[in-house]
C-alpha cells in the first residue's frame, strides 16, 4: 500500500498519474496547503522541506520496514524502479534519457513555470521585469520540449515518468503561451490528456479539492490544467 500525501497541484498530479497508470493500491492523505497542513510536525517528520507530495510505501519490495520518500522526482523514480515500468526499460540509454528529462523538469520546467505563475497571477503587485523574464523563459522551455518531441511520440521512447513529470506543468492558457507555436508539444499534450489514467488522476484531485472548498475557475486552471471529468 502506498500512503500518498497529496494536494492537487502540478507536482501532486505527477504522482497520481503514475499510480493510476500502474494500478497500484494507494490511499490519499490530503495535505491541504491552503490550510498549512504541510507545516504539521507529523508531516515534517518524513517531508522535511514542508512540501508535498510525499509517500510512505508500507510494503517495500524487500519486505522491510516502510519507506518514506519526499520530492516528486524521487517518488517517480522510486515507484518506477519498484514497478520496473515507465523508467526507460533495460537499455541504459533509455534509462538515462528518462532521468535526463525528469531532471530537466525538476530543475528547469517546474521552477521556472512556477515563477511564471507567481508573478503573473499571485504577486501582490505587478513586477513587469519578472513577468517578462519568466514568460520568455517559459517560451524557451516550451521550445526545448517541442524540439525534443519532433518525430517522437513521447519524450524518451515509450511513455515514462519523464512525460508524467512534464505534462502537468504545460498550461499555455495561463503561462502566456500558444500551442499553435509548438505543434509537437500540442500533439503530445493531447495524447496524454486523453489517456484514461490521466483522466482518473485529475478526477482524484478534483474530488479532493471540492471536498475542501469550492473552487474558482482560475484556481481550477492553475491547479488542474484541464477540466476533470
Amino acid at each position: 500500500m502506498i500512503e500518498f500525501y497529496y494536494w492537487p497541484t502540478p507536482n501532486g498530479h505527477k504522482i497520481t498519474m503514475l499510480l493510476e497508470e500502474a494500478g497500484l493500491e494507494y490511499e490519499i492523505k490530503g495535505v491541504n496547503i491552503g490550510r498549512g497542513d504541510q507545516f504539521k510536525p507529523d508531516f515534517l517528520a518524513f517531508s522535511p522541506n514542508n512540501r508535498m507530495p510525499a509517500i510512505i510505501d508500507t510494503a517495500p519490495a524487500d519486505g522491510s520496514d516502510p519507506i518514506s520518500v519526499f520530492e516528486s522526482g524521487a517518488i517517480l523514480i522510486y515507484l518506477a524502479d519498484k514497478l520496473d515500468r515507465f523508467n526507460g526499460g533495460p537499455d541504459p540509454r533509455g534509462k538515462i534519457a528518462v532521468v535526463e528529462w525528469l531532471m530537466w523538469q525538476m530543475g528547469g520546467l517546474g521552477p521556472m513555470l512556477g515563477q511564471n505563475h507567481h508573478f503573473t497571477r499571485y504577486a501582490p503587485e505587478p513586477v513587469p521585469y519578472a513577468i517578462d523574464r519568466y514568460v520568455k523563459e517559459t517560451n524557451r522551455l516550451y521550445g526545448v520540449l517541442d524540439r525534443r518531441l519532433e518525430g517522437r511520440e513521447f519524450i524518451a521512447g515509450d511513455y515514462s515518468i519523464a512525460d508524467m513529470a512534464c505534462y502537468p506543468w504545460i498550461l499555455p492558457h495561463i503561462q502566456g503561451q500558444d500551442f499553435a507555436d509548438f505543434p509537437n508539444l500540442e500533439r503530445w499534450h493531447a495524447a496524454i490528456k486523453a489517456r484514461p489514467a490521466t483522466e482518473r488522476a485529475y478526477a482524484v484531485g478534483k474530488a479532493l479539492r471540492d471536498e475542501a472548498q469550492p473552487m474558482t475557475d482560475d484556481a481550477k486552471a492553475v491547479l488542474f490544467g484541464q477540466t476533470a471529468r
